[in-house]
């Protein structure tokens, strides 16, 4: 059994006895530690919160406790049922709620889940606010209220609709451009809440024909649910056998995207959000956000357009942070995040599967074409593990010192730049290893360079 408590919620493995995995107590415990942080912060008494969840089995189960201890907590919440990320968090903003909580554990398998946590904007509570949850938590710092004063609670499954509607009203998305494309879409939901949403959407934006895959939203992951091409086998073979344009990917919440082109092989998660940024660029001169750990075609594409880009932190409260002080139009995380701030501040699969195909439609070009409009860079994912008792800021500074000719990034771990490579190097706050992420023109270029960096590794551990 595993629970893990961060500043971004609470996750774990379903059962086992409590604070070891995700138990009826833990969850209650930490619904009821967010609920009191909210009120303090806002300094209201009578609150309202949005909640909705993925289709995995556990769902129900836990909705029905973080709904059942909000109102025992004296907040009124609308439930807008099977829903996903993105959905929950336009739904906080649209009912002028206080709060908000997300029952998913995103690409975990399904013995997972997890409570994400959002603040009035509808969007992720960041550190300072998460760890004052997490203390409050374990302090056991929250009352509930008397039988007079507990919360309504109220069902609305209308917000999916809504959020598609938003979607349609964006300028960038081209409807008759799509239609006029009479696009064959093949799309895998891996039987979670994009099942409900994503052929919708499609039909919506004048898609000829849907293949779907996966597409009822059980919770009976047919395979890892993690969009990664090792688990898209069935989907890219589909593309292939129904002729299809192209083909949508998304995870159990719906905030990451991939895309399979027409020959049946991957776009590439990192280039879901290059393409994006490249349309909105064509259009709209402006700077983009991503963080360290994502392909530098991002940047390449935003100079060439005349934009400014720059690197945050890993993690969605991070890219939104600095897309907010660059004033960026684009921005997101390379594992097929799409963060576009006209529609709201929040990974969203929806809108860039509307964004993706306009862009497609307007360029006259195949899935495949398109992907070859687009500089060639690969990233390799590798980590090194250490002893407990290792000292691994020590490590790191000897690195920064080792390379210290070098352009260095130093906001998350240690990212060291060189002509057209990268490697980002970050402890893990969980296990004892050091993640090395790296990339070049070529895959075995950069493997190169990250055992490059294990080998300095290696021998600093050995002085």
């Amino acid at each position: 059994m595993t629970l893990i408590k961060s500043i971004s919620g609470i996750r774990g493995t379903i059962g086992g006895n409590p604070g070891e995995g995700l138990t009826p107590l833990d969850i209650v415990k930490f619904t009821s530690a967010f609920a009191s942080f909210i009120r303090k912060t806002i300094g209201k008494e009578r609150m309202k919160f949005v909640v909705g969840r993925d289709a995995r089995i556990s769902g129900n189960m836990v909705n029905h406790l973080v709904t059942g201890t909000l109102i025992g907590m004296g907040v009124d919440v609308l439930d807008i049922g099977l829903s996903t990320t993105p959905t929950v968090e336009i739904a906080v903003t649209d009912a002028r709620a206080d709060g908000g909580i997300i029952i998913t554990a995103s690409h975990n398998p399904k013995q997972w889940n997890a409570l994400k946590l959002l603040n009035n904007k509808g969007e992720f509570i960041n550190a300072a606010e998460g760890a004052e949850v997490l203390a409050n938590a374990e302090t056991g710092n929250y009352q509930y209220v008397d039988v007079d004063k507990i919360g309504r609670y109220e069902k609305d499954n209308s917000y999916i609709q809504k959020h598609i509607d938003m979607i349609l009203q964006l300028p960038m998305v081209d409807v008759d451009a799509i239609r006029k494309a009479n696009y064959k879409v093949a799309v895998d939901c891996v039987n979670s809440t994009g099942g409900i949403s994503i052929p919708l959407l499609l039909r919506a934006l004048g898609v000829s024909e849907v293949v779907e895959l996966y597409c009822e939203p059980n919770g009976l992951f047919p395979h890892n649910p993690e969009p990664l091409p090792e688990n898209l086998t069935e989907i890219a073979k589909k593309v292939r056998e129904t002729n299809a344009n192209l083909g949508f990917v998304v995870d159990p919440d719906v905030d990451r995207l991939a895309i399979i082109r027409d020959d049946g092989e991957m776009f590439g998660e990192e280039y879901t959000l290059v393409a994006v940024a490249d349309y909105i660029l064509k259009y709209e001169v402006g700077n983009t956000v991503s963080n360290l750990s994502s392909t530098r075609a991002l940047r390449i594409v935003t100079e060439k357009a005349g934009g400014k880009y720059a690197a945050s932190a890993v993690g969605e409260v991070n890219v939104v942070e600095m897309m907010k002080a660059n004033h960026a139009v684009i921005g997101g995380e390379g594992n097929g995040g799409i963060i576009y701030p006209k529609l709201h501040f929040g990974r969203d699969a929806l809108v860039g599967i509307a964004l993706f195909l306009t862009h497609l439609a307007k360029s006259g070009k195949t899935c495949t074409e398109l992907r070859n409009t687009y500089p060639d860079y690969f990233i390799s994912k590798n980590k090194i593990e250490l002893l407990p008792e290792t000292d691994v800021d020590f490590i790191l500074n000897k690195i920064k010192e080792l390379y210290k000719m070098q352009p260095i990034n130093c906001i998350d771990g240690v990212k060291i730049e060189f002509d057209n490579e990268w490697v980002h190097l970050r402890k893990s706050n969980t296990e004892a290893i050091i993640r090395i992420y790296s990339e070049s023109e070529t895959l075995e270029k950069a493997d190169l360079l990250a055992h490059q960096i294990i080998n300095d590794i290696s021998d600093i551990m050995m002085r």
